[in-house]
């Protein structure tokens, strides 16, 4: 069992549409015996197909999306989804800051400037507000508000080992230990999948089989 903090993020540094999700998660789990297995690494092709897949079979299931887009989706170079894990936190204070830029605000306020007269917002972006971007206040107005979230939604959740549920049952059975036994494990080679793979996945259909004979294609 893992320990997983996910946050929702909607914006991106332009105060624009840019849904994506922060992840804070222990580089292994624990087993029922309390000994917790390190991995030496996560693989970030597999991660991303497992997510595409998870969030089209979501979509489809809704009825948000159809087939044909989803086919041509995965038939684009570039998908749209990524996954980077490159980021570690080997202390405390570095997950601390971490933990911060994760649930940063929208914007900065450092960053923001108004010409009244001109009714024009002015607002820096990119590291170190290398970068401006010029937009009419109503426009402004409209990007901020479109990333407020719906009453009751919550954007930061908790899973496996640092979920509430979890934590008070090892409260009550009066087991916390600070520090548990940790086995380091070898990394497990996933090969990738490919296309064929990932729509049998979706459509639960295989692409490869003729519709005709049957036979392999």
């Amino acid at each position: 069992m893992p320990g997983v903090v996910g946050v929702i993020q909607t914006f991106g540094n332009r105060i624009n549409f840019h849904p994506h999700i922060h992840v804070l998660i222990t580089e292994g789990g624990t087993t029922p015996d309390g000994v917790f297995h390190r991995v030496s690494r996560f693989h970030d092709e597999a991660l991303q197909e497992i997510f595409t897949h998870e969030v089209f079979s979501l979509l489809l299931r809704k009825k948000l999306i159809g087939l044909p887009l989803v086919r041509k989706i995965l038939g684009w170079r570039h998908t749209g989804f990524s996954i980077h894990s490159k980021v570690r936190a080997t202390d405390r204070e570095e997950t601390v800051r971490v933990g911060k830029y994760i649930i940063r605000p929208l914007l900065s306020l450092k960053r923001l400037f108004f010409n009244e007269t001109a009714g024009r917002v002015r607002y820096q972006h990119s590291r170190h507000g290398s970068q401006e971007e010029s937009m009419d206040y109503l426009e402004f107005i409209a990007r901020v508000t479109s990333h407020i979230p719906d009453k009751g939604q919550v954007m930061i959740r908790y899973y496996g080992l640092y979920s509430n549920a979890h934590r008070g049952k090892m409260r009550k059975a009066g087991i916390d230990p600070p520090h548990p036994p940790i086995i380091e494990d070898n990394p497990v080679y996933v090969s990738s999948k490919g296309w064929a793979e990932m729509i049998r996945k979706v459509y639960e259909v295989d692409p490869l089989l003729c519709p005709s004979c049957g036979g392999r294609m």
